[in-house]
């Protein structure tokens, strides 16, 4: 693909994500929450340009820290999301204005990456942006799975438009 449709892709995927993270989302506990990001992995490996071939070790070191980026955006994402349990044992989970910061951060430490590459001479596949993207959702959604298997629904008080948030399992009432 070229350069433009990649952008424009990456751009819509991310912008898809983040949308749809910020709405009301019922919480994947089963085994298939790392799907979405496994074939978003498989793609990013598929492509060609992953490595710059001038550059192995230079780019091999940007894609190793644009991953640490996305697993440390991932994990903020998750730990600043709000989870909640109904009554009927659903888990819930929407994210917060913390996130939005989180992601504001992560953003800026790519476009910083990618600076440094450029000035480098390092040439830069989108396939890296969609490898971090894939750690992001990867940890996040595995971070959300586990935190949900840890709540229980509170039955008292809460509406539809506020849910009461859920306690731990282990966790005695007060």
């Amino acid at each position: 693909m070229s350069g433009v449709v990649d952008v424009v892709l990456i751009a819509a995927a991310v912008v898809l994500v983040v949308v749809r993270q910020f709405r009301t989302r019922r919480v994947d506990t089963d085994r298939r929450w790392w799907i979405g990001p496994g074939v978003l992995a498989v793609l990013a490996v598929r492509e060609p340009g992953l490595l710059d071939a001038h550059h192995r070790v230079g780019s091999a070191v940007l894609l190793a820290v644009e991953l640490l980026i996305g697993l440390a955006v991932g994990a903020g994402w998750a730990w600043t999301s709000r989870i909640w349990a109904e009554p009927d044992g659903g888990v819930w989970s929407r994210s917060t204005t913390a996130g939005v910061v989180v992601w504001g951060v992560g953003i800026v430490l790519r476009a910083a990456l990618f600076g440094v590459g450029a000035a480098l001479g390092i040439s830069q596949d989108s396939s890296a942006l969609v490898m971090a993207l894939a750690a992001t959702l990867l940890v996040r959604s595995g971070i959300l799975a586990w935190r949900a298997r840890s709540v229980s629904p509170e039955v008292e008080g809460g509406t539809a438009d506020a849910p009461v948030v859920g306690r731990p399992a282990w966790k005695e009432p007060v």
